[in-house]
């Protein structure tokens, strides 16, 4: 029966006994009680509202700037490192809030600060994502604005198994969405640990994510061999779009000289060779690290000479061997040392 009138609602009440009042009209008031809480709490942590949304499926996008850009959670995006202005400026036209490095190599936070966009570092290796990265990445697509750019070098192997293990950590998508993230992305499956941290990763309780306390840094400092690997790591790829292009300058990188960038990959390997923590390395370690060191002063002569008047259009021999090598030698270590699962790393 519906009271049109504030007299027929006098009436009703007059005539109805208050105990059976009570009984009629609980339930209602705490239906009202219920969506008044949940009303607030919404207010109060608004990542509730983007939990809700989880059925995205990932995707590729269509970026300029950006390499191997993936849509994996209408909050989260993970790709390859910004390289230059234009890419900061594309991620804002996506309408991107926060970059997360899981790299290495510093943020350009100047950049970034230069179009409205917040770096955060979280940086971990090819070996998997430690249980305390895992527990930070998942806070941070949680509470930081979104969306949410996660990047590594590439945008192949760390960064979308950080994605994804921080989605399904955060409730945002289901761990079995996760491994299809890996697919899409082309993640090479040498490396087991980042496959292993994926496979394994599950939402972890609201609670300790909202009693976790992270301070996310712009940069965080690394120790000295992860950041000479870093540095190297840049310095060979360079090498190796050049010897894509013939071993010559790149007209797109003029700043990139063949000769210029052997010598720095030499003294990369010199300066690793140097480090304390290598001296704890097994022989075997540091053999490959004297090797290569010796491939990249051959390299370097071999382009200086090769760059004389009068050279041919194809490069020698001298050139293309020692390159060869250091890559062998790079995959062969990367293999032995550096993507062994977390739980099977016995290095210090």
């Amino acid at each position: 029966m519906i009271y049109s009138s504030r007299s027929s609602l006098r009436n009703f009440l007059r005539h109805h006994d208050p105990m059976r009042l009570q009984i009629l009209l609980a339930p209602i008031a705490l239906m009202l009680l219920i969506l008044i809480v949940n009303s607030c709490v919404a207010q109060e942590r608004p990542e509730i509202v983007k939990l809700a949304n989880s059925n995205f499926e990932p995707r590729k996008l269509a970026t300029e700037h950006l390499p191997n850009a993936i849509q994996i959670h209408d909050k989260v995006i993970s790709g390859g490192q910004p390289d230059g202005e234009q890419a900061f400026h594309e991620l804002r036209e996506l309408g991107v809030k926060t970059i997360i490095s899981v790299d290495g190599a510093k943020p350009e936070v100047e950049l970034a600060r230069k179009v409205g966009l917040r770096y955060v570092h979280l940086p971990h290796g090819y070996n998997g994502i430690p249980p305390e990265r895992v527990a930070e990445l998942a806070k941070a697509v949680r509470k930081l604005d979104g969306p949410i750019y996660i990047h590594c070098h590439h945008g192949k192997h760390r960064s979308p198994a950080a994605a994804a293990v921080a989605c399904v950590s955060a409730g945002l998508i289901k761990p079995t969405s996760a491994m299809a993230i890996l697919t899409l992305a082309g993640t090479n499956k040498n490396y087991r640990g980042l496959f292993q941290s994926v496979e394994l990763a599950r939402r972890l309780p609201d609670s300790l994510l909202d009693a976790l306390q992270v301070n996310f840094r712009e940069s965080a400092k690394l120790p000295p061999m992860a950041e000479g690997m870093v540095e190297l790591e840049h310095t060979y790829d360079h090498l190796r779009q050049i010897a894509a292009s013939g071993w010559q300058t790149l007209p797109d990188h003029p700043d990139l000289d063949p000769a210029y960038e052997a010598l720095l990959l030499r003294e990369h390997f010199t300066e690793m060779s140097r480090l304390e923590v290598v001296a704890k390395q097994p022989e075997a370690f540091r053999k490959m690290l004297k090797e290569s060191e010796s491939d990249a002063q051959q390299l370097e002569a071999a382009i200086r000479q090769w760059n004389r008047p009068g050279k041919s259009n194809t490069e020698p021999a001298s050139i293309v061997g020692p390159f060869q090598r250091i890559g062998t030698s790079c995959a062969n270590c990367h293999r032995q040392y550096r993507d062994l699962p977390l739980e099977s790393d016995s290095r210090e």
